[in-house]
């Protein structure tokens, strides 16, 4: 999540003006007003959710998610019935809609894959989730994730993109697999985005600290959410899937160092940086594109036994 896109300039000025003072005399409204912000989905704008990629006719996808309901889309390699071909999901990130993975359809379902793109709750074309219209969470997320591999079948490979990478994180620590991950521009530890929004927004140590024991009373403790330690453990646990990520060094919504660590301790994960892309170009990059289906097709099974290997590629 990107404090920067949570508020526009004149209702972050009040903003910083109320937080100032609930700083000082109620630092409690103070942490249910940054609650309020912090879940809250940022808006999208019609010109962003504008498709940039043509695409073959899809199969429109309705799954029954709790009180509401799921969206997505299906397509299938050409010659293949929906069944056939192993399956790539793509899993989009706070803010995001299914579609904005377009670009790796295409090549997915030349190299014979079926592909499926959904919306998470609260999120594009889906109904309004747990927390209402607008407003979500990662434990959401990964549920919500969860919910259409088992209903639309088994992964052979994922692509995840910024909260989207840490939602499938969540997934594998509950028992979820796959041959094949790709993260891009991963967000690794909600803690840096708390630090965004305290230096954007302007609280001090009393708002934060009763933020923070509301997150707990809901969610638990906000670093058991990191990437890093759920990695660490899952590794001692059982051998992940081969795992790919990109990530740009000028990304301002999730640092690239992020993705360093997340590397170093996955074993045999390959990371890819780039420049000039940013959090979202990235996933229409063409470079970043073509080496994620390839990564995908190829039949080589990273051994756990390899080094991470770290790249870079010239956005």
């Amino acid at each position: 999540m990107s404090a920067k896109k949570s508020t526009n300039g004149r209702s972050q000025k009040r903003q910083q003006q109320l937080f100032r003072l609930f700083e000082r005399v109620a630092p409690a409204l103070g942490g249910k007003l940054l609650d309020s912000i912090w879940f809250r989905l940022p808006q999208v704008s019609d010109k962003a959710r504008r498709l940039r990629v043509e695409l073959p006719e899809a199969t429109q996808l309705e799954l029954p998610f709790e009180n509401g309901v799921i969206r997505g889309r299906s397509w299938s390699a050409t010659g293949r019935s929906p069944a056939d071909g192993p399956t790539v999901y793509l899993v989009h990130g706070w803010g995001g809609w299914g579609l904005q993975l377009a670009a790796f359809i295409p090549p997915l379902l030349d190299a014979g894959f079926q592909v499926i793109a959904f919306d998470a709750p609260s999120h594009g074309e889906s109904a309004p989730g747990r927390e209402g219209a607008q407003r979500s969470n990662l434990p959401e997320l990964a549920d919500a994730f969860q919910a259409v591999v088992a209903a639309y079948g088994p992964a052979y490979g994922v692509i995840a993109h910024s909260l989207g990478a840490p939602a499938v994180t969540l997934a594998l620590r509950d028992g979820f697999s796959a041959r094949r991950i790709v993260f891009l521009a991963t967000a690794t530890d909600f803690r840096d985005g708390l630090d965004q929004y305290q230096a954007h927004l302007g609280f001090g140590p009393r708002i934060r600290a009763s933020f923070l024991r509301r997150f707990t009373r809901k969610f638990g403790p906000m670093e058991s959410f990191a990437v890093t330690p759920m990695i660490d453990a899952l590794v001692e646990e059982r051998e992940l899937p081969a795992l790919q990520v990109f990530h740009d060094r000028s990304d301002r919504e999730t640092a690239a160092a992020g993705s360093v660590r997340l590397v170093e301790l996955w074993p045999g994960a390959r990371l890819r940086l780039t420049d000039g892309l940013g959090h979202n170009r990235i996933l229409r990059d063409p470079a970043v594109v073509s080496a994620t289906a390839a990564f995908l097709s190829t039949e080589r099974a990273v051994g756990a036994g390899e080094q991470a290997v770290q790249e870079t590629m010239q956005g």
